[in-house]
């Protein structure tokens, strides 16, 4: 069957559809002949499915209409899963119509439409199938912290102050809203570092990360502040995130105020950022890991992981690079060790005990293994929103000038869970981004190439359907129209904060200054002679680019070359100390210790094993044996209708993200490397996960760090009660895990894996952060000035610049 039939097929349904679909189903979007999307309605009256929409996603293959299309539910804030006893909550439907035995070629979009509208409507079991609880699903992490967060204030009686660490606030905001709060008690809102929480409350409940003893210590003085100026008694709660420590307690125990307070865990380790993403929200997790040389983010980490495992069952393969991301997997043997001795090994009800069937394996990749992409500058959508704006806890503050004021809201409905009133005088305003946003939904993982093209047919799409009402001719039409009308200003108003965000960066990206770093980046990416670009950063520096920029020139310089010619690299220092000022001899400082800035006479730089020197294989990455072993630099990539990775960086492929696909898409990546026909059949894609590194052993070794493929069994009896309770399908789950950030064009890349494998495999992102070349600098650069500073040159601070307003 060719795929011009199933096109001819398609778009005659289209042209059918466009026109009449049966009441309760709606079109919502056909820009191609590969995925579609439909809304259906229950019409007739069941309780469990009153006044919701449900969005449903068919994917047709080249066979179609010979074999059936893929059929899921997907999930959006207004549109729910539904609770079926033939639905899953990840949306797959098991429904046999939709199966090779039931299929038929004279079925249709419209008739599966039909045929689920009627699987809903004839239910009155609020029940999802046996089983269920083994597929994993963002939102379930999502809602049990919801629950814990309201369970613990639901234990507070009375009105509160809620007191919280402001890097808290945001990650709070994006599990549960202000409103809710209130509606648990909650009368004012505080930040921790602000240290003017008031008395006029008797409960006061703080929140902040155990681990810091910083935290604490600022807790402590409040209490005894507040014991001093008020004249009646306090409670005070204490709900530490993610766990009590015995740090907090001894400084609490110091102060004088571990009596006094009623102290709690708030378990929250994971923060859904989107329904594939997972992070830790430890904005300093880079700096923490890789120049304090803190294990906390790694022990949190695997803490996290372990409770996916507790609840889904172990990860059949746990597959990884880097040093780092061998610690986590040392700490997941070690705390399912400390489970199995707590508990009784013939339980077979404990899912920890076996391996999952609902989960393929756990991919770790240290950051360290790869710090040049993050540090090229991101060419999507997103990346750039993130280089030009700053986004975190998926927000971004934005003038006003650029989007224009937001629409009135009633007090407390606000996507922010705990960030107090802003001023009204301020010129910037909050945008939201995420999936909630259709548009930003479309836009973010596209290279920022395309972004106006497709702005400008979203805006005729949206004007053709306003101009629609001019045509209704009866008062049903007319009553249509009127029902989508809040969807049009809705759309109409995010067109008009993307259009006004994207021309802001096409102005950045306009400057000399951007396209000359862009175009040293790409030719050391590539690997031209480094030496030939010396004179564009010799002027960029004397331009006085914001530091930042020149820094993360210089540290793709080091990391591709295996460390700078010691008579260049102290060129650069005294350009960079005259420049920008004498305290930035400690950022240097800094940045050699995280081997980001290195002199090839230096004993780090030396292990760098160059091309054919398998002695000194693993200590750091050889991206000139990489390039070509893993294919980075791809020259004809299509922005327009992507076929690799490259797309993100308009021609470089991501090593981590190469690594990724060494494990998962093994048939494509030694086509592109070694020809089609290097491996005979041995790496299908569909295997890929179960063959860990094999066929890329070699070239894994010239990455840093270690490697590691370990199965994980479980005992006989839990994998046979494992096996009876899972459910249909053979869809698995494949967790990709980053120790020490990623960066939004990973994630795009890792999207786009993601789609190509979508009839195979899910893909959930995990990462202790969200990170980017000017977060990884703000690590390293030096904040307080020395106070003799040369005065024939003025010292440019990071905080002032528009590209860094990502600085925390």
């Amino acid at each position: 069957m060719s795929a011009g039939f199933a096109a001819k097929r398609l778009g005659k349904e289209l042209q059918k559809i466009s026109t009449s679909l049966p009441p309760g189903i709606e079109l919502v979007t056909a820009e191609n002949f590969e995925e579609w999307l439909l809304d259906i309605k229950v019409l007739d009256s069941n309780p469990l499915y009153e006044n919701e929409t449900y969005r449903l996603k068919f994917r047709f293959g080249s066979t179609y209409p010979i074999e059936p299309p893929e059929v899921v539910f997907i999930q959006l804030p207004d549109r729910p899963i539904p609770i079926h006893p033939h639905v899953y909550s990840n949306g797959i439907i098991c429904l046999d119509l939709l199966g090779q035995q039931g299929w038929s070629p004279v079925q249709n979009v419209e008739s599966i439409c039909m045929s689920l509208q009627s699987m809903l409507t004839g239910n009155s079991k609020n029940e999802r199938p046996p089983g269920d609880e083994d597929f994993f699903d963002t939102e379930q992490v999502r809602d049990k912290a919801r629950k814990d967060l309201l369970h613990l204030l639901e234990g507070v009686r009375g009105k509160k102050n809620l007191v919280i660490e402001k890097e808290l606030a945001g990650p709070l905001g994006v599990v549960v809203k202000a409103s809710t709060l209130r509606d648990y008690g909650v009368d004012n809102f505080f930040f921790i570092e602000n240290k003017n929480t008031d008395t006029s409350q008797r409960n006061v409940v703080f929140i902040a990360r155990g681990e810091s003893a910083h935290n604490a210590h600022a807790i402590a003085d409040q209490i005894i502040r507040l014991q001093r100026e008020s004249q009646s008694a306090h409670e005070f709660h204490i709900f530490w995130v993610p766990r009590r420590t015995l740090l907090s307690d001894k400084v609490l125990e110091e102060a004088g105020v571990l009596g006094d307070t009623n102290v709690a865990e708030l378990p929250l380790y994971f923060f859904p950022l989107e329904n594939d993403v997972l992070s830790l929200e430890l904005n300093d997790s880079f700096r923490d890991l890789y120049l304090a040389k803190d294990p906390t983010p790694v022990f949190l980490l695997a803490r996290a992981l372990m409770g996916i495992q507790q609840k889904h069952g172990l990860f059949p393969r746990i597959i990884g690079k880097g040093d780092n991301a061998k610690r986590v997997a040392d700490l997941l043997a070690r705390l399912r060790q400390e489970l199995l001795a707590g508990e009784d090994v013939g339980d077979t009800d404990k899912p920890g005990l076996s391996p999952s069937n609902t989960i393929e394996n756990v991919i770790i990749i240290d950051r360290e293994v790869d710090f040049v992409t993050p540090l090229l500058t991101q060419l999507t959508y997103e990346g750039l929103l993130d280089e030009v704006f700053g986004i975190q806890n998926n927000q971004t503050d934005v003038d006003l000038t650029i989007v224009g004021a937001a629409a009135a809201q009633p007090a407390g409905t606000g996507p922010s869970a705990a960030t107090p009133p802003s001023n009204v005088q301020s010129r910037k305003r909050k945008i939201q981004l995420d999936g909630s946003d259709s548009l930003f939904a479309q836009l973010r993982d596209a290279n920022f190439a395309i972004v106006g093209g497709l702005l400008n047919k979203i805006a005729r799409r949206l004007q053709s359907d306003y101009e629609s009402r001019h045509s209704s001719k009866t008062t049903a039409e007319l009553r249509e129209f009127v029902k989508k009308l809040p969807g049009y200003q809705a759309e109409q108003q995010s067109l008009k904060i993307h259009t006004g965000m994207a021309e802001e960066i096409i102005k950045y990206t306009r400057t000399e200054n951007f396209n000359k770093l862009l175009e040293v980046q790409q030719n050391l990416a590539a690997g031209a002679d480094p030496s030939s670009q010396f004179d564009a950063i010799e002027e960029l520096i004397a331009r006085d680019t914001p530091l930042p920029q020149v820094l993360r020139l210089l540290c793709i310089y080091s990391c591709i070359s295996g460390g700078i010619k010691t008579k260049e690299l102290d060129h650069f220092r005294r350009l960079i100390q005259h420049g920008y000022g004498y305290q930035h001899l400690l950022t240097l400082h800094n940045l050699e210790r995280l081997q980001m800035f290195l002199s090839r006479a230096s004993p780090l730089a030396s292990m760098i094993p160059m091309t054919g020197s398998a002695g000194a294989q693993g200590t750091k990455t050889n991206y000139t044996y990489l390039r070509k072993q893993l294919r980075l630099i791809v020259d004809e990539v299509n922005e327009q209708d992507p076929n690799d990775i490259a797309y993100v960086y308009s021609g470089y492929a991501p090593l981590s993200v190469r690594l990724v696909q060494a494990v998962l898409q093994k048939q494509y990546l030694l086509s592109i490397t070694r020809g089609n026909n290097a491996v005979g059949g041995a790496a299908g894609s569909a295997a890929g996960g179960a063959q860990g590194w094999r066929g890329f052993d070699d070239a894994v070794k010239h990455a840093r760090g270690q490697t590691f493929d370990e199965v994980q069994k479980g005992e006989d009896k839990a994998v046979k009660a494992r096996a009876l309770l899972s459910g249909a399908g053979d869809k698995k789950t494949v967790f990709v895990v980053f120790v020490g950030g990623i960066s939004f064009s990973e994630i795009a890349a890792l999207r786009f894996m993601a789609k190509q494998e979508e009839a195979r495999r899910n893909i959930i992102i995990c990462t202790t952060s969200i990170i980017s070349g000017n977060r990884m600098m703000d690590a390293a650069i030096e904040k307080e000035s020395f106070e003799k500073k040369i005065t024939s040159q003025p010292v440019t601070t990071t905080t002032t610049t528009t590209v860094t307003s990502s600085d925390s």
